[in-house]
């Protein structure tokens, strides 16, 4: 069973993030090990600071305006292993060790399961 890793963060660093006009900052998620990249969310400061003190990934919900724990329901779980920001602040990076089926609600191990050019159906799932 994995187990929540907390991180650390300073106040400067938190600082360095840049929120939109909606206070939102885009989150990757990527598997530790492969690297393959399992899905993006959304985070607001709270989010962030929930995602850091807990060890588990969580994020807004723009459709549903409301904080979720990914895997809570489901039970496909992202223990965070490492949490970074980019250069300009305005994106975050998790590397997760990801239980369960994986990261997508459709049950695809990544959200990224539809290639152009390959003939997948496009819209949403």
């Amino acid at each position: 069973m994995p187990t929540a890793t907390p991180i650390t963060a300073t106040p400067e660093e938190l600082a360095a993030v840049r929120f939109d006009e909606h206070g939102l900052v885009p989150a990757i998620v990527q598997e530790e090990g492969t690297g393959q990249v399992l899905m993006l969310g959304y985070m607001n400061a709270e989010a962030l600071r929930r995602t850091l003190e807990t060890g588990r990934t969580w994020f807004w919900s723009r459709s549903r305006q409301e904080y979720w724990c990914k895997g809570e329901t489901s039970g496909d779980r992202q223990w965070v292993r490492q949490a970074a920001y980019d250069c300009d602040g305005d994106a975050l990076l998790f590397v997760v060790e990801q239980e369960g089926r994986g990261a997508c609600h459709t049950g695809e191990r990544t959200c990224f399961f539809r290639a152009f050019g390959s003939g997948a159906r496009p819209g949403p799932v």
